[in-house]
């Protein structure tokens, strides 16, 4: 196809995760790899029959229309300006900035470019968060006031490489004492009450498990939201535990658990489905999924994951209509800042502190 986007992935090992997705979109090809590591690089490369190799960032910039940057944290933003100034378009991983100033930075490039941003939080496009926010906006939990987000992921194995030499992960993800890397906690549950984290509270457990990082063991964040609802967000990358990941909502008219594992399955009531106060299974309200979710394009059907195709069909969308995308920089920032932010509330004791909303700032 003479007119199809040509797809740039950089960070090899974990961006391969997009090879399906994009395979499967008519309208791209993924026509380079950019990786310091040159052995990972045409690994990767000659695995996916990709024909361009680049070490070099800046010069792969000049091949592609897209990019998509699976890359360390702290070069998200140096790398999504930097392709936005060359009128390239931006899939970034998670988070979209590892400081206040870096999320300054990005918006006034984005605002300033041609191209389109989107941070891809993978978890608002799982499926059963899908399901919640569609029940949510069709009225079924009535007014929701309050939800949870858990991410408990012990990868103090990814804190250093094979010679012992600190990792990115070492310096941005626990480095730093605050709730780090929220956003596949908040993402979902801040889309299901339909507006903006308006002040974070943050405390800690203290240093328990692993005393040479700054970040405490469990670290639980408050978010007070624009509409009045309450989100409580717990991260946990040290302690000695199995990962899990659990959301829940509580509304007027009902409430969601997912599962803490083990079997456990992900359950819901309903005040317009019980007659008594009963739990049934989230997997008895599948009809409620978005039509999309239930009939499926053709071309998802080889992706295996419809919430990693349509992560990227929707961006892909948005460039092809000139449309806003789902998750936009002004979105990514209502992910990623409360996080942010709650550094300086941990350091005070808990103290609030306000959530800037960047769609008001004027540069």
């Amino acid at each position: 196809m003479a007119n199809e986007l040509r797809v740039g992935i950089v960070g090899a090992h974990r961006g391969s995760s997009y090879m399906a997705p994009f395979s499967a979109i008519a309208e791209t090809e993924v026509t380079a790899f950019c990786d310091i590591n040159e052995e990972t690089l045409q690994s990767v490369a000659e695995r996916f029959n990709v024909p361009q190799q680049f070490t070099d960032y800046e010069a792969m910039l000049d091949a592609v229309d897209l990019v998509v940057l699976a890359t360390p944290e702290n070069l998200h933003v140096p790398q999504s300006i930097a392709a936005l100034e060359a009128g390239k378009h931006v899939i970034s991983e998670v988070t979209a900035a590892v400081n206040l100033e870096e999320c300054y930075d990005l918006v006034r490039a984005v605002r300033k470019s041609s191209a389109k941003y989107t941070m891809a939080e993978n978890t608002c496009y799982s499926k059963a968060n899908v399901l919640i926010r569609n029940m949510v906006d069709s009225g079924m939990f009535g007014d929701v006031y309050f939800g949870e987000g858990e991410y408990l992921h012990n990868v103090k194995s990814l804190h250093h490489d094979a010679s012992g030499n600190p990792t990115w992960r070492y310096y941005w993800q626990v480095g730093i004492n605050r709730c780090n890397y929220a956003t596949h906690s908040l993402g979902p549950v801040l889309q299901w009450f339909g507006g903006r984290v308006a002040s974070v509270c943050c405390l800690g457990t203290g240093v328990h498990t692993d005393p040479e990082h700054a970040m405490e063991d469990t670290v639980m964040m408050l978010c007070k939201t624009d509409c009045g609802g309450l989100i409580k967000i717990r991260i946990d990358m040290l302690s000695n535990r199995p990962a899990n990941s659990y959301f829940s909502l509580q509304g007027t008219k009902g409430c969601y658990e997912g599962s803490r594992g083990l079997g456990a399955a992900p359950k819901i009531w309903l005040d317009e489905f019980s007659v008594t106060e009963q739990w049934r299974p989230l997997s008895q309200f599948e009809d409620c999924l978005p039509e999309r979710w239930q009939n499926p394009p053709a071309e998802a059907e080889s992706v295996g994951d419809l919430g990693e195709y349509f992560k990227v069909r929707d961006f892909v969308d948005s460039i092809l209509t000139d449309t806003t995308p789902p998750i936009d920089v002004y979105t990514a920032m209502d992910f990623t800042v409360p996080g942010l932010v709650s550094e300086q509330s941990i350091a005070n004791g808990g103290a609030p502190i306000e959530v800037p909303d960047f769609r008001e700032i004027d540069f």
